[in-house]
């Protein structure tokens, strides 16, 4: 009995290291990608190309793959200190969206396309920003932000990054000029309530001169805008009013007594 256990146990162990090697060498040779995934294969060190997605066959010990994603990366710009053009200092965030288009590029063109990108949005935005002054900063940021997609998108390229957009996220000013772009802010404010109450005073003289024109041309529509005007005051307020009467209106009554005496001579 112990010769038979030997010989079933010697017999077993070459088919587990068998089973064990066949198991390791699909594992190894055998990978699934996604459809926003690509492999760059490597075999002996050379490279073969990218692969995917689906099944990808690899060579066991002989081919290496490394994986890249395809999808759109949303990036944080860390805060940069920067002086305008006006001699301001700032502090200005950003974010960044790119996505690898050439796995073949971002792997052997350079080490870490993540970091290197990260690290040329940062001295893009310096850079950039540098040159710019800070109302422009404040008011133009469509435009700073295509300029600094352009900039950074052409230094990504040749290691197939695409950076499709980058956004000025946040510009800290410092508080003393807080204050002064609230005060400026404060005179706009001012400058254009007056102008607008100037051209409000300008146009109601112009209606005012149209009208005076107009009842120049019949005296009794001055009466009568005059009596009107006195039916408005008594309409107001419960009180005592004292007005001069016009000559005119007793113009009827004189010239009537006045005919009236010549008549009798």
């Amino acid at each position: 009995m112990p010769d038979q256990t030997v010989t079933n146990v010697s017999f077993l162990f070459p088919i587990v290291v068998v089973v064990v090697l066949v198991l390791f060498i699909l594992g190894n040779a055998i990978r699934i990608l996604r459809e926003y995934e690509r492999g760059v294969v490597f075999r002996l060190g050379r490279l073969v190309g990218a692969k995917g997605p689906g099944l990808i066959l690899l060579i066991p010990l002989i081919d290496k793959m490394v994986k890249v994603s395809l999808r759109t990366v949303a990036m944080d710009v860390p805060p940069q200190d920067i002086i305008t053009r006006d001699n301001v200092t700032v502090k200005v965030n950003a974010v960044a969206y790119y996505r690898v288009i050439d796995p073949t590029k971002a792997i052997i063109d350079v080490e870490d396309y993540n970091y290197a990108t990260s690290l040329i949005a940062q001295t893009t935005l310096r850079s950039i920003l540098g040159k710019v002054a800070l109302d422009d900063l404040l008011s133009n940021r469509e435009k700073i932000n295509a300029e600094l997609q352009t900039v950074i998108d052409q230094q990504t390229e040749p290691w197939g990054v695409k950076v499709a957009i980058v956004e000025v996220k946040n510009v800290d000013l410092p508080q003393e000029m807080q204050r002064a772009i609230a005060k400026q802010a404060e005179a706009e404010r001012e400058r254009r309530a007056k102008v607008i109450h100037a051209d409000g005073e300008f146009q109601a003289s112009e209606k005012i001169n149209d009208a005076a024109n107009v009842l120049g041309q019949n005296p009794v529509g001055v009466q009568l805008r005059y009596l009107q005007t006195l039916v408005e005051i008594a309409a107001e307020k419960n009180s005592t009013t004292i007005f001069p009467i016009p000559i005119e209106l007793f113009r009827p009554f004189i010239d009537k007594y006045y005919k009236d005496q010549e008549a009798k001579k």
